[in-house]
């Protein structure tokens, strides 16, 4: 962190996307053109409506796209209620980056990747994956295990089908809880569907969804043979203002926003049992 992340840059809403029911996804330029600052996969950023309120949302667009930065917002509360009203060309105010982001120039460098996601939880692992997709050379197998309530509950499902599914070098595997008349594909949650697909061990995973997917989805690796030390998750749900002044996001001796949003899952066995 340093003075540049606490001071708020204008930036101008340019596009707005309506990915399912609740969550839209922004397209947010500096007023000049181009991305308002750069950050690497899994890092946050602060947005504010002035007069509303202010919230850490994860940037979902990957470092690698220059014009522009990109948000999925799902609509739970004032702020968020706000932002899905906003219409293009409006402004808001935005500070960051914050928080560690995830190893993907060290310790994924070369490696096979799982990613899981569930929900709005593809959000934060979105920027790793088209991060990854652009370094195609520098990566191993890459493996997507994507899940959500509904068919309709699939964040980024266009670009899914159009772009990661159209790309051979990647499998993407996609599940919703229940059937469907017009859903021909699996059926069930995704910590059931990952010990199905039964992935090898040399992979490492990337993990996000909500609490009880990640719990279980966790426990289901370690059935199949995986260590905690091959998994990564994200917490930013956690962070308050980012650097580390409220104590909001304190869990033991750990600050979530300095030390995270992202950590290894044998990082997360040593700290109390409170995330």
């Amino acid at each position: 962190m340093n003075n540049d992340t606490l001071i708020p840059h204008l930036g101008v809403v340019t596009d707005i996307r309506i990915d399912t029911p609740d969550v839209k996804t922004f397209r947010v330029e500096a007023p000049e053109g181009g991305k308002v600052f750069e950050h690497m996969p899994g890092q946050c950023a602060m947005l504010s409506i002035p007069g509303v309120g202010e919230g850490m949302f994860s940037i979902t667009s990957s470092p690698t796209k220059k014009e522009y930065m990109e948000f999925s917002i799902k609509k739970c509360g004032c702020l968020t209620s706000w932002l899905h009203m906003m219409e293009p060309g409006q402004q808001i105010t935005i500070r960051g980056p914050y928080g560690k982001p995830f190893p993907v120039d060290t310790e994924l460098k070369g490696k096979d990747l799982l990613f899981v996601a569930g929900g709005i939880g593809l959000a934060p692992l979105h920027s790793v994956i088209n991060y990854v997709r652009d370094k195609r050379e520098n990566y191993g197998n890459i493996q997507v295990v994507y899940g959500s309530r509904s068919m309709e509950d699939l964040v980024d499902y266009k670009e899914i089908l159009e772009e990661w599914m159209a790309d051979p070098s990647i499998e993407v595997n996609l599940t919703i809880d229940r059937e469907q008349p017009e859903w021909d594909g699996h059926v069930g949650f995704v910590p059931n569907y990952v010990k199905e697909l039964n992935p090898s061990l040399n992979k490492t995973v990337l993990i996000c969804g909500p609490p009880i997917m990640i719990k279980f989805t966790l426990a289901g690796l370690k059935e199949l043979g995986f260590q905690e030390t091959q998994v990564y998750t994200t917490m930013e749900l956690r962070m308050k203002c980012g650097v580390g002044k409220c104590g909001r996001c304190n869990i033991g001796d750990k600050y979530v926003c300095k030390h995270g949003p992202v950590f290894r899952f044998d990082e997360l066995s040593e700290l109390p049992n409170e995330y």
